[in-house]
């Protein structure tokens, strides 16, 4: 079987993107872990998958599938090459292209300078959330930019349990989110460790960027708040 594809990233954020406009997408899962295993396969953190649109409205249809083969609801960085690949390809000459996707509708825009702006718009936060983990209890912040988010503050970035407590967050989950907990470290410094479901660490993840302002802000405030006691 031959399969046309383009590998792509998104400041590290690789992918391996398909163009089903002119044919289904048919790909079992079996065949997408294989596409994506590093070793054995191309190698990607997802598949990306632009077909056409089935709505109304809508330019394309979106897919975006981790490297275990399932399929999720959304990816920023993903969206990004999405719009350089929909043009390279001259499937369209929009700048601004309304996409389809599992976890809703999204508006990527090409900018003029070439770069591509993705409105993500805000997480939806629902709240704190502690848990035990590898024999800890830590306190998470459960929200949501499409996909579901485990946001974990922490005082030191370089020491952030992101290998250890990641595998155990993911397959765990939270009860807002039952066994899709993604698990991000957010520090104060900026950095982020950020772990998908079900591809590991990442080198990038626009949803763990956008997704950890609120959760500092709220512990900020709770910080300043205790301060004040």
């Amino acid at each position: 079987m031959q399969l046309a594809f383009t590998k792509m990233h998104g400041a590290g954020n690789d992918f391996v993107v398909i163009d089903a406009t002119d044919r289904p997408f048919a790909l079992p899962k079996e065949k997408i872990r294989f596409l994506a295993n590093r070793n054995l396969g191309v190698g990607c953190d997802q598949v990306l998958v632009v077909e056409k649109p089935r709505a109304a409205g809508v330019d394309f249809r979106y897919r975006i599938f981790n490297a275990d083969g399932g399929e999720v609801e959304q990816c920023g960085n993903g969206a990004r090459c999405f719009v350089k690949f929909v043009h390279a390809r001259g499937l369209t000459a929009k700048r601004e292209i309304r996409v389809e996707t599992l976890g809703g509708p999204i508006v990527p825009r090409l900018e003029d300078d070439g770069e591509v702006s993705v409105d993500m718009g805000a997480p939806a936060f629902e709240g704190f959330e502690k848990l035990a983990v590898g024999g800890q209890t830590v306190e998470l912040a459960i929200l949501s930019m499409g996909n579901p988010h485990a946001v974990q503050v922490v005082a030191e970035a370089a020491s952030a349990p992101v290998t250890t407590q990641g595998p155990l967050l993911e397959r765990r989950g939270s009860t807002s989110s039952p066994s899709s907990a993604a698990p991000d470290r957010g520090a104060r410094d900026g950095f982020q460790g950020p772990g998908g479901r079900a591809h590991g660490r990442t080198r990038a993840c626009s949803r763990c960027a956008t997704s950890r302002r609120r959760p500092c802000a709220s512990i900020s405030r709770r910080a300043a708040k205790t301060r004040d006691r």
